[in-house]
């Protein structure tokens, strides 16, 4: 092994450790935190959330964060096993001999690890949905519509997916050595054309979408509409109580195909009032531009990560270092893409508070932008209906929250909202 195998061998070690004692260190973290709050409804809370309520949130919370010990363990065990346990080689060396070196074995290669890395995550999928869902209330999934989604999901990703994985091996082989602006251009072209059909494509593959029908909750928000200058495709209420009791609001699309849809259990739980101020918080992350700079930003990290891996393709020492020694017969392309995406989030994990800030910022902006059109107060109280229907903790560890929480702590927000309905 040369000096840069055994650096970047010496590296992706540090880094699968350091990912792992961070993440079970943060999970026993959360449970400890929570446990230790379960007797007491935070003071800002009190008069709107029993002790009860408070208590089953605290409870689905730390059994959601055991069964993520099993999470931790299997993609730990996984990555290591294809990696420095050989495995991603000998599925190549097995593609390789039953297929050739052509596109047909690097397609083979991929959706292979895709394959176990599903087959690892199901056990998991299967215990949250009927043991810890069920357990609270939530589930109302069958184990047929389970498998059904399962179906539908493994059809469409060989469907749509395998078209654009044989577009990037073949970008790779035959475009030189700028390959990766050609593959970025097709990933980032993929991912828009994705966000513009999944609304009227491929949702209703799963859910049933009707209109809104008329009355308060439709004259307020076409007024709500009206005046942020939001023009949209249709409102549409999705039948997610045949999944679970959760309830969520969001929209959907680009362009001319926007939708805004409501889950059907989140009408049923709150106020025309509050429906439209939870609607405002959406339309405050489409005026603030979240979504198209979110995408700005994983245009450019994926830009960056394909210049990297362009750098890293022919370089013996890349593959060596992480386990998987290349031989001439080897599909280079595909073994490169699978070990590149492969490793890279252990190495990137330190950085998710970064990420969760930011998601953090944007959710106080969308706030204050609800707080301007609609009202700060009912924003605030459907919140807190949300937590309860939810079974949300009031009461994360905050280092754990620091790295995993996409929204802001309860009582961040609401205190948050009350600065906003009550400016000094």
């Amino acid at each position: 092994m040369t000096a840069n195998a055994s650096l970047l061998n010496i590296l992706f070690i540090a880094a699968v450790l350091l990912s792992l004692s961070l993440r079970l260190s943060l999970n026993y973290r959360q449970i400890a935190h929570v446990r230790r709050h379960r007797d007491t409804v935070p003071p800002a809370f009190a008069d709107r959330i029993s002790l009860t309520e408070h208590q089953k949130a605290a409870d689905y919370t730390v059994d959601r964060a055991q069964s993520g010990f099993f999470a931790i363990f299997t993609d730990t065990s996984l990555l290591l096993a294809l990696t420095l346990g050989g495995g991603l080689a000998a599925l190549a060396d097995f593609w390789q001999h039953h297929l050739g070196g052509g596109l047909a074995s690097g397609a083979a290669l991929i959706y292979s690890v895709m394959l176990l890395s599903s087959a690892a995550d199901l056990p998991l999928a299967w215990y949250r949905q009927f043991v810890i869902e069920a357990r609270h209330g939530f589930n109302r999934m069958t184990p047929t519509l389970f498998l059904a989604d399962l179906g539908k999901q493994a059809l469409l990703g060989f469907i749509i997916g395998l078209p654009l994985v044989l577009a990037v091996l073949w970008l790779m082989q035959g475009m030189g050595d700028h390959w990766w602006l050609w593959v970025w251009a097709c990933w980032s072209g993929f991912n828009l054309l994705l966000l513009f059909i999944y609304p009227t494509w491929i949702a209703p593959l799963f859910n049933r979408f009707t209109p809104l029908a008329d009355g308060e909750t439709k004259t307020r928000i076409e007024a709500l509409l009206k005046r942020c200058g939001f023009r949209a495709n249709g409102l549409f209420v999705m039948d997610g109580s045949k999944r679970s009791s959760h309830g969520n609001a969001y929209f959907t699309g680009f362009g001319k195909n926007k939708r805004i849809v409501f889950f059907d259990t989140l009408l049923e739980r709150l106020s025309p009032g509050q429906i439209e101020a939870v609607l405002a918080h959406e339309l405050g992350h489409f005026h603030c531009r979240h979504v198209q700079k979110r995408m700005l930003l994983m245009f450019a990290g994926s830009l960056i990560f394909l210049s990297l891996l362009g750098q890293l393709l022919d370089a013996p020492w890349f593959y060596a270092g992480l386990g998987v020694p290349l031989s001439t017969e080897t599909p280079q392309t595909a073994l490169a893409l699978t070990l590149f995406f492969l490793t890279l989030p252990v190495f990137l994990f330190p950085l998710s508070p970064l990420g969760s800030w930011l998601s953090r910022r944007d959710e106080f902006a969308a706030d204050a932008f609800a707080a301007r059109h609609t009202s700060a107060h009912e924003l605030a109280q459907a919140l807190v209906k949300l937590y309860q229907d939810n079974a949300a903790t009031l009461t994360p560890d905050p280092l754990y929250s620091l790295f995993y929480d996409s929204h802001p702590g309860a009582s961040q927000r609401i205190a948050h909202l009350q600065t906003l309905e009550n400016p000094a």
